[in-house]
């Protein structure tokens, strides 16, 4: 293995190298060991949140009135028109059967779906003009820009499509929903946001991501979605909300009033959303909570038991989730430092926090993995140098022992919340996904940093989308 091993025993200058590596060992786990024990400390805090939150509205609220579900949701007393909001670049594969499933799924009520193109992508407007002809509801925006810009400039074009159809009909839309262009909705949603949007300015729905299809690797990257989504949506975002801290948009299944999102619209951007903004729809949410609105984050189920919420397939590739996440960091944990601040008191500073600590705890995992690798290093040369065993130190031990509780906690956490919401194998299965996605992210945070870097040094961020796919509702779940 060691071609140089037998000469190593006497070698003074490979002991020094060696007893050099333990040191490097020892800053890196330290390094480590209080950034995890800091984000489990910070995790923990907030399931205990969960958990006391959870435990009161079942043994006080839910005992004396029944859970709401939308077959028992009351009509709104202002009711009005719609307009849904969907961006499409490149997009030829999925808004066809997208558009065909949501005109399906809601007939009957009054909305208008406003669909984003580019003039340099045919394939896109050729798949949904059979879908758009005839059909009043639907309304095609062109951007009189190629693309790929970015989502808040094609959103932004929307906005003034939605400004001239006003316009033209005389009538004022109630609230802007967003969704993308491989989104699954769901039938009840048009009629939730209608009687949710008359008291918030913000209405959340869950996002469920689809369970990966085809070989297990593909399988393993696009549930790591789900995990992390079944987790962020069944509990952070109902502490958030909790706490009383802003609600972030997820830039699909989300509402927005008419009026509060005029009050964001800028003539600059020609809208309410920033073009040099990655993640236009988080800004938009805490944009919101700065300008005294409120948001609410909304699991409500429908007639049927099932959970009123967006469904679509994510990236189920390396390349496609890095990029993605990529993405979301650059717009949230890098540029929202500079971007969006610091507002609020101590619970919405706590959450943008959690919020922009992606980065770090991508470094943080890599200089764990990094000292792992560096033990077993370690522990070869120990066959063959006089190397003493590593005495650490009380503090250092203290925090190994914290960090392996904490690290069982968080992983049996994840597993319940996991099962709760695709099953008990799924919540299994999410242990040792939590590996991939620690690479993914870590491979994110690496890219993200570097496209940022660019941005500063003059080189505009871009639309960098991922390929979508659309379900075959029909066969898949």
């Amino acid at each position: 293995m060691f071609p140089f091993v037998g000469t190593w025993g006497n070698d003074a200058v490979g002991e020094v190298l060696a007893v050099g590596l333990q040191g490097l060992h020892r800053e890196i786990l330290l390094f480590a060991a209080v950034g995890l024990a800091i984000g489990g400390l910070d995790d923990l805090l907030i399931d205990l949140l969960f958990l006391c939150r959870t435990s009161w509205r079942r043994l006080v609220i839910y005992a004396r009135h029944p859970r709401m579900t939308t077959a028992a949701l009351p009509a709104s007393a202002t009711p009005g028109r719609i307009a849904i909001f969907v961006p499409a670049w490149r997009e030829a594969d999925v808004i066809a059967p997208m558009l065909r499933n949501a005109l399906h799924c809601w007939r009957g009520s009054d909305y208008s779906l406003f669909v984003g193109v580019y003039p340099n992508d045919p394939d896109t407007i050729a798949a949904i003009a059979p879908v758009a002809e005839g059909e009043s509801r639907i309304v095609v925006g062109v951007n009189p820009r190629p693309g790929p810009s970015t989502k808040a400039d094609c959103l932004n074009i929307l906005w003034q499509a939605m400004l001239n159809q006003e316009a033209r009909d005389g009538i004022r839309f109630k609230a802007i929903v967003l969704h993308d262009a491989e989104d699954v909705v769901h039938p009840d949603e048009i009629r939730l946001f209608d009687y949710l949007i008359d008291r918030f300015e913000l209405v959340q729905l869950p996002v469920l991501p689809l369970p990966g299809r085809g070989g297990w690797l593909a399988r393993a990257i696009a549930d790591h979605y789900c995990d992390e989504f079944a987790e962020s949506h069944g509990k952070g975002l109902t502490v958030r909300e909790a706490l009383g801290a802003s609600i972030p948009s997820a830039g699909v299944a989300c509402a927005f009033d008419r009026s509060m999102l005029g009050r964001l619209s800028d003539p600059v951007h020609g809208g309410p959303f920033d073009p040099s903004s990655l993640t236009e729809d988080y800004e938009a949410g805490l944009r919101i909570s700065n300008m005294g609105g409120r948001g609410i984050f909304v699991r409500m189920r429908d007639a049927h038991g099932a959970l009123v919420a967006t469904r679509e397939y994510f990236p189920d590739t390396i390349d496609a989730a890095v990029r993605q996440k990529a993405r979301w960091m650059i717009g949230i944990s890098l540029a929202g430092w500079d971007r969006m601040g610091w507002h609020g008191g101590v619970a919405e500073w706590w959450m943008r926090i959690r919020d922009r600590r992606a980065t770090m705890a991508a470094l943080v995992l890599f200089a764990a993995y990094l000292a792992l690798i560096l033990w077993g290093v370690i522990q070869l040369l120990r066959l063959y140098l006089p190397l003493a065993p590593p005495s650490p130190t009380p503090l250092l031990q203290g925090l190994l022992w914290l960090n392996l509780a904490l690290m069982i906690w968080r992983t049996g956490m994840r597993a319940l919340f996991v099962a709760r919401a695709y099953g008990w194998r799924h919540g299994i299965g999410a242990i040792p996904r939590t590996i991939i996605a620690n690479y993914i992210a870590i491979l994110a945070a690496r890219r993200a940093v570097f496209l940022y870097g660019k941005s500063l040094l003059g080189k505009p961020l871009a639309w960098d989308k991922t390929q979508h796919r659309f379900p075959d509702l029909k066969t898949d779940p």
